[in-house]
């Protein structure tokens, strides 16, 4: 996402321009604009979204409810238990969050889709969660080690450990996967519903952009700051076995720093819950606009009435249905894949519209045909 920010600003600005320019509301409709406002092309967009994100929605889940049973349970206890769905909280949080959607993105209609007081949230949530992985990173530096160096120090003495700090853990480095890990990553950032809603979609002036192309890669620098350290402290305080989804919460928990796992976990939510409210939105437009729509005006009856109150029932129904799909996701697939690989799913299925976006925007050969085959 660096990369693609720091080298790709001005194609993001060309995106921004055409969006303005024909009145995109989402990625489906930004790529069916670039082939004749392929309806058909639209449509398919917006169903491999749909199948893609859904992952992405439990990926959000997993981590509230992991988070959440770490902050509750007692040292030690599993973190997940089988449990009749009636009695599941991940699935009423699921319930909450498509709430919380609905309010910051369902509530009534706009022909720009903008929704500014959901950006600014946005932000503030943004800076919570930085500050709470800055305050737990700084903590198991400085608060469990005496600094770097002897964090790495005593990491380079354990075998297990010193291992992980070598290109290729003595097998060779995997050039491959980091090379296909580092392309789904950066058209991430591209092709994702989300980031295109709030990098496209939400931009109200091309100039901010300018001052994008340099704070959101500085922000990633930051958050990225004690990955390593608080990996390496984790697996030094709890062994090797033991589960670094957690160690976030984990290593204040074990050092009976309370206030400061409860500031992570707030980071987390906060973190979760944007992701879902705008990927919900976005994709509830695609769905509703793409999907929905054309089938409903071509009967008489939808054609010739105001259609304001079906369009934004048709878009919270979608934005509970999605958040349930997630729910169903998570519970049947949730605790066979770490977080990270659920994720990855996601990544992998939007990267399919990249040759379809890229050659919309700068290949004239392009058709609507080729287009539709890609996908």
């Amino acid at each position: 996402p660096m990369l693609a920010m720091i080298l790709a600003w001005m194609l993001l600005r060309k995106m921004i321009r055409i969006a303005r320019e024909h009145r995109i509301t989402s990625i489906a409709d930004f790529i069916a604009s670039r082939y004749g406002k392929s309806q058909a092309l639209a449509g398919l967009v917006t169903l491999i979204t749909v199948v893609g994100i859904v992952p992405y929605i439990a990926l959000q889940l997993k981590g509230i409810a992991v988070a959440y049973a770490l902050m509750t349970n007692a040292p030690g206890a599993p973190v997940t238990d089988a449990t009749p769905w009636w009695a599941d909280s991940t699935f009423y949080v699921a319930l909450a969050l498509a709430g919380f959607t609905i309010v910051f993105g369902a509530r009534h209609l706009d022909s720009a889709e903008r929704h500014e007081g959901m950006v600014a949230a946005i932000a503030f949530e943004s800076m919570v969660k930085l500050l709470a992985f800055l305050a737990v990173g700084a903590f198991a530096v400085w608060g469990l080690f005496d600094g770097l160096g002897d964090l790495f120090a005593r990491a380079r003495a354990v075998p297990e450990l010193a291992r992980l700090l070598t290109l290729g853990q003595g097998t060779g480095f995997a050039y491959e996967q980091w090379f296909a890990l580092t392309m789904l990553s950066g058209l991430s950032v591209l092709c994702l519903p989300r980031q295109f809603q709030v990098m496209v979609v939400e931009n109200v002036d091309e100039r901010h952009l300018k001052r994008a192309a340099w704070v959101f890669p500085l922000y990633l620098l930051l958050i990225n700051l004690f990955v390593l350290p608080i990996a390496l402290a984790g697996l030094l305080h709890f062994g090797a076995g033991a589960n670094a989804e957690g160690f976030v919460l984990t290593l204040p928990l074990a050092a009976g720093r309370e206030g400061l796992a409860l500031l992570a976990f707030v980071g987390g939510l906060s973190a979760a819950t944007g992701m879902v409210i705008v990927e919900a939105i976005a994709v509830s437009t695609m769905v509703c606009n793409d999907l929905v729509l054309p089938v409903l005006l071509k009967r008489r009856a939808f054609a010739e009435r105001d259609l304001t109150r079906t369009i934004l029932a048709i878009r919270r129904a979608v934005i509970v249905a999605l958040l349930l799909l997630g729910w169903l996701y998570f519970s049947i697939a949730g605790e066979a894949y770490a977080l990270v690989s659920i994720g990855l799913i996601s990544f992998a299925a939007v990267a399919q519209f990249a040759p379809a976006l890229l050659g919309g925007m700068f290949w004239k050969g392009g058709t609507k045909n080729g287009a539709l085959a890609g996908l």
